[in-house]
């Protein structure tokens, strides 16, 4: 049986040892506020026109960026009742923040060279 396997079942039993009930309206509230922000994120970034992607870009990075910061206090905090499903979920966290900053850094570079332009070298010229 290898790790992946064994992880759920484990991660299931954590989350039984204390099972936290949340208010149903709490759950609802926050589900709305869930596919609201997911609609009007979808509605705004579909009408950026081609141009200002790559600010966009920019700045979605520097929010990454401050995931990252955040995964990372996750990751290095001391929980007391679920110490070991909190560093793993922090673990995860940070890897996946950093993939998400470093893919995107590289994507915006890769757009910014588009911008570039192209020396052109003539015929009698070495460079």
């Amino acid at each position: 049986m290898n790790a992946f396997h064994s992880f759920f079942p484990m991660a299931i039993a954590l989350l039984q040892e204390e099972s936290t009930h949340v208010n149903p309206l709490v759950l609802i509230a926050s589900l709305y506020v869930f596919a609201l922000a997911a609609f009007l994120g979808y509605q705004l970034i579909s009408r950026v026109p081609p141009l200002l992607h790559t600010p966009l870009m920019s700045a979605t990075n520097a929010i990454s960026g401050i995931s990252l910061i955040g995964s990372l206090v996750i990751a290095g905090a001391h929980h007391e009742n679920h110490a070991l499903l909190a560093s793993i979920l922090g673990c995860v966290a940070v890897t996946s923040a950093t993939i998400n900053v470093t893919g995107g850094f590289l994507i915006t570079d890769r757009m910014l060279k588009m911008f570039r332009k192209k020396e052109v070298i003539k015929p009698g010229e070495q460079k």
